[in-house]
């Protein structure tokens, strides 16, 4: 799949952002609205080929066809529907993803 494709964010996904943000915020809030800023680029991104992205190794469990996007340690779980990119959750790679 190539082509540009519309790239929307759910409400987990713009929750986690505003998280990331607000954790980040507490020590320095210049390095919050950078790393928010570039992560939201990430997304954008994904407009331009998003097959590009490997499939999640949690796929085999929720028995779904979910990609991810990796920016530093966080992951930016996102799924491709017809010329739609869903941006499901932007989670610390630590994290167990929950859906």
């Amino acid at each position: 799949m190539t082509g540009t494709y519309k790239v929307v964010l759910t409400r987990h996904a713009g929750d986690d952002l505003a998280t990331i943000h607000e954790y980040i915020s507490a020590d320095s809030p210049g390095n919050a609205d950078r790393f928010i800023k570039e992560v939201e680029e990430k997304i954008l991104s994904l407009a331009n080929m998003p097959c590009r992205s490997p499939l999640i190794p949690e796929n085999i469990l929720f028995g779904t066809s979910y990609r991810h996007l990796v920016h530093g340690k966080y992951r930016i779980i996102f799924r491709v529907q017809d010329a739609t990119v869903i941006v499901l959750r932007v989670i610390h790679g630590a994290r167990q993803l929950k859906l």
